[in-house]
């Protein structure tokens, strides 16, 4: 690694804060290399920069993989179980190089409870198997896991997977037809509003809702310290340890479009700015798109994604005024030319990257707009469908993206939601002039007057709620014609 590369990084390192979270290794291309999860990120991230010898014997694979680091990122979390589930997804999502932990695919845990049923057990899964259950977590420590639900179990009397309660007769539940029963010192005939109860205070737990439990270990604990009962109060230190790690409040990291929804933005937009060679993050991403039919109603939109999600305060429409007919290089032109020269005559400012749907044609017609006006463009690319080629406006080759990088899924929702918006733009249009047309059955009205109605009502449906005085205040438009007219919009 450069000496410049090592000192840069290293000043990096000294601004980490001592919070726990997971660390991102890329090399000089800027694919990521390795996920790691910390405690303390400062500390963590440091040791792969003042390498021992101790490293070198005990993790060669770590040691090897040092030179090849060009750039880190971080994302901090707020307690090292999050840290865990974070650095899963991760993995899980890029499998970088020199990682070997998570490529077996499992999943962390969740208890599910099957409230649908009269009599629920509590049971761990890996997956969501139906949406009637009720599901917690996920939870990072396994071992932990089994053993509150071991405890809760003596605490609420509540089923584990391992039971089957049998009904009796009389309408109650006889939860065990073993030794269990005097075991776990619980009544073992309920009925099922009995056990419901069970359920819900068991499931409070599970929320972190219920304090009064873990007070009462701490309390039992010290008492026994306090009699030098050290084994028992040993035992149920544990028994708190594991309750409080179990439900701690943890974020639960899922994926929102193959991303992970709270942290994977930042992260994506990172891959963007390295995949394209962006000069900053790109915050501000704007997509245009032309929709038209057959080259008749044409229309264009332009969205706005802000740190990877719509904007839709930002999204603008736009009909072309410029030309009739289809040419869609015509009408990005006009389109980026009104966006870009407004934006400019407001003092304000252009978003960090700039996508075209299209190929090179559509492309060179957005960087025409910049020129002919004089205008500095920002990043422009465009991004043809067919095989997800992405073009520059510099000499840069076209190239293909992987359908799983992320980046590549960023630009794709983005130009899918511009073409949902132009073409929702566009049947609107369609539908309005659709309705106009209808003026061309009434008889006595010509094309000048249907002109002027639409002029004064801006749309059919404006114009059908309008009296005969209103109408008559139309030039053209008398007594006789706009008692006819208001009959005539009254029957369609």
């Amino acid at each position: 690694m450069p000496s410049q590369d090592i000192s840069k990084i290293k000043e990096k390192v000294r601004r980490l804060p001592h919070k726990p979270g997971v660390y991102i290794m890329r090399d000089r291309l800027g694919h990521i290399i390795y996920v790691g999860k910390a405690k303390d990120l400062k500390k963590r991230v440091s040791t792969y920069f003042q390498p021992s010898r101790k490293m070198a014997t005990q993790q060669p694979k770590s040691y090897a993989m040092i030179p090849m680091i060009h750039e880190f990122e971080v994302v901090e979390v707020k307690s090292e179980p999050e840290a865990l589930l974070l650095e899963g997804r991760l993995l899980k999502q890029w499998k970088p190089k020199y990682n070997t932990d998570f490529t077996d695919d499992k999943s962390f845990l969740l208890v599910q409870v099957d409230i649908q049923n009269p009599i629920s057990k509590f049971q761990l899964c890996r997956f969501k198997k139906d949406a009637l259950s009720k599901y917690f977590g996920p939870f990072a420590h396994a071992k932990l896991l089994r053993k509150t639900l071991e405890e809760m179990r003596r605490r609420f009397g509540i089923l584990l997977g391992d039971t089957r309660p049998i009904q009796l007769p009389d309408g109650r539940w006889k939860l065990y037809d073993d030794v269990r029963s005097e075991i776990y010192g619980h009544t073992n005939l309920v009925t099922e509003d009995e056990y419901r109860y069970k359920v819900k205070a068991a499931c409070e737990f599970l929320r972190g809702q219920s304090k009064e439990w873990l007070n009462d270990l701490k309390n039992e604990m010290k008492l026994a310290a306090s009699n030098r009962n050290y084994e028992k109060a040993s035992e149920l230190r544990d028994i708190c340890a594991a309750l409080e790690k179990t439900v701690c409040k943890t974020r639960k990291f899922t994926h929102a479009h193959g991303a992970i929804k709270r942290f994977g933005s930042h992260i994506v937009l990172k891959e963007l700015q390295l995949t394209l060679k962006l000069p900053k993050l790109p915050h501000y991403i704007e997509c245009f798109d032309i929709s038209h039919i057959s080259g008749t109603f044409v229309v264009a939109s332009m969205v706005q994604f802000k740190n990877g999600k719509p904007n839709s305060d930002q999204y603008r429409r736009y009909k072309i005024k410029s030309f009739i007919g289809n040419d869609d290089y015509r009408a990005m032109e006009e389109v980026v030319t009104r966006r870009y020269l407004r934006l400019y005559k407001e003092n304000k400012a252009f978003p960090d990257l700039i996508v075209i749907d299209g190929g090179k044609g559509q492309l060179r017609s957005a960087l025409r707009a910049f020129i002919i006006n004089g205008l500095e463009p920002p990043t422009l690319i465009g991004l043809a469908k067919k095989h997800e080629t992405v073009y520059f406006t510099d000499d840069r080759p076209p190239f293909n993206l992987s359908l799983k990088n992320e980046a590549l899924r960023l630009l794709q929702r983005l130009r899918n939601e511009a073409h949902r918006f132009a073409n929702t733009f566009n049947a609107e249009t369609r539908s309005r002039k659709m309705k106009e047309t209808i003026l061309d059955e009434f008889y006595g009205l010509g094309p000048v007057r249907r002109k002027a109605l639409l002029k004064q009502f801006k749309n059919i449906n404006k114009l059908k709620v309008a009296t005969p005085e209103l109408l008559q205040q139309v030039d053209g438009i008398g007594p006789k014609l706009s008692h006819n007219l208001f009959r005539f919009l009254n029957k369609i």
